[in-house]
């Protein structure tokens, strides 16, 4: 399959991209470019890469507005788990599809998830067309006879992911160190190195994980990982808020990959990532940004995301030239494509076609005296118009195939499982 995009503008200048298979083969002064099967009118619109949402649970969708304005532990034991223990794997399918429908309308051709019902995430991110790194919650609540279940249910998973899309990766997601025992998460830092996988992980989101692991082992949750040989440069860690000196020491020296969740921090009120400490640790190139599931944010608009992640740093560290827009847009595009080992996050030749298209004519982005300035703080999602991933089209004039049907089925799966919980 071949696409031309016509007359677009690349790094300030108009010009045609040709897209091969699912590569960028060719970008030339417009009007020079190939024939191709399918031609897309780029006038009046900007080429930036696809965004990536480094953090998220998809089929949290399903939860959005369900229960929000709570005290952290009271939301998840009165509201959000009674519900997950409900949901099916065909509920979390189309929680997924919902999501994907979601971060394709909104210019996001990639994310990270860690969720119940791994079958249903894959099937649906297949028929999506976007990439994704699936990994399911691994959780043994410190029983032997648990983490052997989970054990053996990752193995099973790892063997079937090889038959999907090369677009999925599939990673492991022991949840956190406070539901994970010791001995699962060594069996996850050596079956993660025996394969050479990525490993999904919550660390340091609050005081009382801290609290709790000092309590536990004697030492703070960076230390504690470090003193098993668990951190390595394929260690994503999310949210890593209460962290010490030491500990961002330790970050640095293990290469540990870090997402930043601003909009959920703040919602959950659980603290802020000291951006500017792990900056002049050397780790700026090591962080990406995530969005965390709906029921904790309530979107998965990574342009929101942008905004807030910058608008947070500023005001909590008191400089307004923290965080600036160059680097955020780093952070959910360049930064994570590295973070996941995939040759995207800029639009070049013999990069990944994972393209969106801009409208340049939303109020929003006019006038255009900077792009980057005007994505990271006045755009949002509805100023996406066409997506394309891994050398398809996803998105174009705004339309996608089966919207109504995703949206009319999540809602009724939605109402479902939350007045049976109610």
């Amino acid at each position: 399959m071949s696409i031309l995009i016509k007359n677009v503008l690349v790094g300030g200048k108009e010009r045609d991209i040709y897209i091969e298979g699912n590569l960028i083969e060719a970008i030339s002064e417009a009007g020079n470019g190939k024939e191709a099967e399918f031609v897309v009118n780029g006038k009046d619109k900007a080429a930036i890469p696809g965004l990536f949402n480094a953090h998220t649970h998809a089929a949290m969708t399903l939860l959005r507005g369900y229960a929000d304005d709570m005290q952290l532990q009271a939301w998840l034991s009165t509201k959000i788990w009674p519900v997950e223990a409900r949901m099916t794997e065909d509920d979390v399918y189309w929680g997924t599809k919902l999501a994907c429908l979601e971060m394709i309308k909104s210019g996001t051709t990639f994310f990270n998830d860690m969720y119940w019902h791994w079958r249903g995430n894959a099937r649906a991110v297949t028929e999506s067309g976007i990439r994704a790194a699936l990994s399911a919650v691994f959780i043994d609540g410190f029983d032997g006879a648990r983490a052997k279940e989970q054990m053996k249910r990752n193995e099973t998973l790892y063997e079937e992911s090889k038959k999907l899309p090369e677009r999925i990766i599939f990673m492991l997601g022991p949840h956190a160190i406070y539901t994970v025992s010791e001995e699962s998460l060594c069996w996850v830092r050596d079956f993660a190195d025996k394969h050479d996988l990525l490993v999904h992980i919550h660390l340091s989101e609050t005081e009382e994980e801290v609290e709790d692991c000092i309590k536990r082992y004697g030492m703070r949750p960076v230390e504690f990982l470090d003193s098993i040989r668990f951190l390595s440069p394929g260690t994503i860690a999310c949210h890593c808020i209460h962290l010490s000196r030491k500990e961002i020491e330790l970050l640095k020296k293990r290469d540990v990959k870090i997402v930043h969740i601003p909009a959920s921090n703040m919602k959950l009120a659980s603290g802020r990532m000291p951006y500017e400490a792990l900056k002049r640790a050397g780790l700026q190139s090591n962080i990406a940004l995530g969005t965390d599931g709906c029921a904790s944010n309530n979107n998965l608009d990574m342009f929101e995301e942008m905004k807030i992640a910058s608008l947070f740093q500023k005001a909590f560290s008191g400089n307004p030239t923290s965080l600036p827009a160059n680097e955020i847009f780093e952070l959910a595009t360049r930064n994570a494509a590295e973070m996941f080992r995939l040759n995207s996050g800029i639009i070049a030749e013999g990069k990944l076609a994972d393209v969106v298209l801009l409208d340049l004519k939303k109020v929003e982005l006019v006038p255009n005296h900077n792009l980057i300035s005007n994505i990271v703080y006045s755009a949002n999602g509805s100023c996406v118009d066409t997506v394309i991933c891994d050398g398809k089209i996803l998105m174009e004039g705004r339309k996608v195939e089966g919207e109504e049907e995703i949206k009319e089925k999540a809602k009724e799966v939605a109402y479902k499982l939350t007045n049976s919980n109610g």
